[in-house]
């Protein structure tokens, strides 16, 4: 658009001067007002970002906002605005005690807040296994953050930390088996959300444990990219399987005794060689060893073992260091003073794994149990982090084929990879199959009804961005 001016030079310049003022003038109080309006997106993101289930950047959950160094400089707490209470009357007291490991235990936990908000009661803090294998005398308190569990959902249910007193005054619900007790399928969305707020907000670790968590990443980070390996090579996990494919005589037999000296492992009498065939027994750590190779995995990346001791030691682990020399611990990486608060206490040791699966750039559990499932959900509700989802009875028929000779190295590891290839933790659907829980996908694997805020077919992973 052309203006003429037109009159004296003097009322030209002026009108020119008052002109370049008025431009100046609009494009301040526009970006004034674009930048008030970016404050209010992110205050009204903060606040309702937990409710729409946005993934965090971290699993470190202190201070999520903020990159690893300035979080170890920030020593004051960030105060974070609470939600406020949901008012409902009061139908009774829900009282927990959980069974299990730490992450059969953490998706129970899940399922009861969920239970206690539609059923209208107040739940009391679950109570932790203590009389299990592990005989870990952990509390709750040890573990989580109770004060954060507590407020983060006072606006689903109203939690307390006991009510010993109350117990005779009121209606009290006591459910000491908690593992499986929500459906994986055809809930409502509002209830698997619930689920999954738990899971990925409520739950939060001591600030001990997450400290010590950030400490360890911190350290493999400094030397490039890692992957943590989920071995599920330890006795227990073995004598109760009854896996001993690879084990020696002795072995086989110290295993059997164990099974045998607890009454609560029915299963006795188990043909090891006809389970590992059918993809049931973990991958022991010469399988491992050969399958991370064929899927180009890096010998000098960092592996990070997280796991109990695994069976037979060194000896043991011998095929997989000789193949990826930097495998390490956080016995190897940590001063045994760091560790003595966890010492003897399994559930707090398998809290530090888990925040370092999280935050490990590649994923792989040698056996489908607890943690690993666990672990991928929360890794997809991360941004679908890279989770290399074995399937063992592929493997192992094929780890044997190799062996004997039918199948060169060359096929073996181009069958591998393509056979993976969809198998790294992206976008899908549950397998729902009716009336067989145990057989079909496991809601806190894939809660994919968390998930639909990230783009669908984006996967973010495949197997040529292996490190």
């Amino acid at each position: 658009m052309k203006v003429k001016f037109l009159g004296d030079s003097k009322l030209k310049n002026s009108l020119v001067s008052k002109s370049r003022m008025s431009l100046w003038m609009i494009r301040a109080i526009t970006i004034l007002l674009l930048w008030s309006c970016c404050v209010h997106l992110v205050a009204v993101g903060g606040m309702w970002g937990p409710r729409l289930l946005k993934g965090w950047p971290s699993c470190f959950n202190s201070h999520h906002d903020l990159p690893m160094a300035s979080q170890e400089m920030t020593s004051l707490p960030m105060k974070i605005a609470l939600p406020p209470k949901r008012l409902y009357q009061n139908n009774g007291y829900l009282m927990v005690s959980c069974n299990g490991g730490l992450n059969q235990m953490r998706a129970a936990i899940c399922d009861m807040v969920t239970i206690a908000r539609y059923m209208n009661v107040t739940l009391i803090v679950p109570e932790l296994d203590k009389t299990s294998f592990w005989n870990d005398p952990s509390e709750f308190k040890d573990i989580f953050d109770v004060d954060h569990f507590i407020t983060s959902l006072r606006d689903e249910v109203r939690i307390l930390k006991e009510i010993l007193p109350l117990v005779k005054k009121h209606k009290v619900l006591h459910l000491n088996k908690t593992d499986t007790r929500l459906a994986n399928n055809e809930l409502p969305v509002e209830v698997q959300k619930l689920r999954c707020r738990v899971n990925f907000n409520g739950l939060r670790f001591t600030p001990k444990i997450e400290e010590l968590g950030r400490r360890v990443v911190k350290i493999l980070r400094e030397k490039g990219p890692f992957l943590v390996l989920h071995l599920r090579y330890e006795m227990d996990m073995l004598a109760f399987s009854g896996c001993s494919h690879g084990c020696n005589r002795y072995e086989e037999e110290e295993l059997t005794r164990m099974r045998y000296a607890y009454p609560w492992w029915k299963e006795k009498v188990i043909n090891s060689e006809l389970k590992r065939k059918e993809g049931l027994c973990p991958l022991t750590p010469e399988e491992t060893a050969l399958t991370l190779s064929a899927l180009g995995i890096d010998r000098n990346v960092q592996i990070y073992i997280a796991a109990g001791e695994i069976y037979g030691g060194k000896r043991r682990l011998k095929a997989l260091t000789d193949v990826f020399p930097n495998v390490v611990r956080k016995e190897t990486l940590l001063d045994s003073s760091d560790l003595s608060f966890c010492k003897n206490h399994s559930s707090q040791m398998a809290a530090l794994d888990y925040l370092i699966s999280l935050e490990s750039d590649i994923f792989v559990p040698t056996y489908y149990g607890n943690m690993a499932k666990v672990v991928e959900g929360h890794r997809r509700f991360l941004g679908f982090k890279k989770t290399i989802e074995l399937n063992r009875k592929f493997l192992v028929n094929l780890i044997d084929e190799y062996y004997q000779g039918l199948v060169s190295w060359e096929v073996f590891t181009t069958r591998v990879k393509a056979f993976h290839a969809t198998r790294m933790g992206g976008p899908k659907k549950r397998l729902v199959i009716p009336n067989k829980p145990k057989e079909e996908d496991y809601f806190y694997a894939n809660p994919y009804e968390c998930l639909q805020l990230l783009h669908e077919n984006d996967s973010g992973n495949s197997l040529d961005e292996t490190i």
